[in-house]
């Protein structure tokens, strides 16, 4: 009688180890499209929130939120939102911003991408208005403003 095996040969190992990697290739985009899901939802509930303040700001001041240099906030604004989230980078890279009467708009919050790194396109911010508007980056009220300009316009 021949001795018992106890242990795997080489062979037996590499395919385990092809099929573990074949497996991780099919898997690993999954998550990665889940995370980009999940920051664009984030992305979408705090600019809502901002948009909030900003009509709360306005019923309570008597004006419009004031035109803030990108990622900055004043110290009247800052009592509405959460400033740190405010100047803090968005869930979708760019900066938060505030516009008032300025790229045909009266008043509008949203994001200003000014690093070309983290930038998003018009194809990437289309799926972001088809969570919150008509799906129609030219008009609505989820529009491109300008280039590397997305913003939630009100009046």
């Amino acid at each position: 009688m021949g001795r018992a095996r106890h242990a795997f040969t080489l062979v037996e190992i590499l395919i385990v180890v092809v099929i573990l990697g074949i497996l991780a290739a099919l898997v690993v985009p999954s998550f990665a499209s889940a995370s980009d899901e999940s920051r664009r939802t984030v992305f979408v509930t705090e600019l809502r929130q901002f948009v909030d303040a900003a009509i709360l700001y306005e019923n309570i001041e008597g004006a419009p939120v004031p035109d803030l240099s990108t990622g900055e906030t004043s110290e009247a604004w800052s009592r509405y939102v959460d400033a740190a989230t405010w100047t803090a980078q968005t869930p979708i890279g760019g900066s938060w911003d505030a516009e008032l009467n300025s790229f045909g708009v009266r008043s509008a919050i949203g994001v200003h991408f000014d690093d070309e790194n983290t930038a998003k396109d018009d194809e990437y911010m289309l799926i972001i208005d088809r969570m919150i508007d008509d799906g129609d980056l030219e008009d609505g009220g989820f529009q491109r403003i300008a280039d590397g300009r997305y913003y939630s316009v009100f009046r």
